[in-house]
């Protein structure tokens, strides 16, 4: 019986500990790495190759994905609402056999539309993870990521627009 109960503490302890990790995560503007992105919306992809200016940061391939929030209102030309997602997936990039392939991911950003949260950097919270290990890299999203969204403002911060 003492077991039982003793093992009922131990898992209680260990839940109300992640739940305040959770929390913790919530209240402090953390961005959490966006499971199942890949089945939003694609956006657009891209290939930075050698010779542009962003090549040094971003060379590589890209996709960008929507969740629904983002999509409809990147179709509608309208301000994102709160909710809105978009996830930036940049690919090492490869020529084989005449044909530009993926490679291992670089880094995998995401932008939070949530004004409340995020005031300063346009109501938008930034985070990007490292690789294929989900390690978050952004420490300072004003510095690191807002200040070339600033170009964006017309588009609420945003690069990506929809094709005609």
């Amino acid at each position: 019986m003492h077991r039982i109960l003793r093992f009922g503490l131990v898992v209680g302890v260990f839940l109300f500990a992640a739940a305040m990790v959770v929390w913790s995560a919530e209240k402090s503007g953390a961005i959490s790495y966006p499971e199942g992105y890949r089945h939003w919306a694609h956006v657009k992809s891209m290939v930075i190759q050698e010779g542009h200016s962003l090549y040094q940061a971003f060379g590589g391939i890209h996709h960008v994905y929507a969740n629904d929030a983002a999509w409809k209102a990147l179709q509608a030309h309208k301000p994102y609402p709160d909710g809105a997602m978009f996830v930036f997936d940049l690919l090492e990039a490869s020529v084989q056999d005449h044909a530009i392939v993926e490679g291992a991911r670089k880094v995998l950003a995401v932008m939070v539309k949530d004004s409340k949260r995020f005031p300063g950097t346009g109501g938008w919270g930034f985070q990007a993870f490292q690789g294929k290990d989900h390690k978050p890299i952004v420490t300072d999203a004003a510095a690191q990521c807002f200040n070339c969204h600033q170009s964006a403002r017309g588009q609420d911060f945003v690069f990506s627009q929809m094709r005609p």
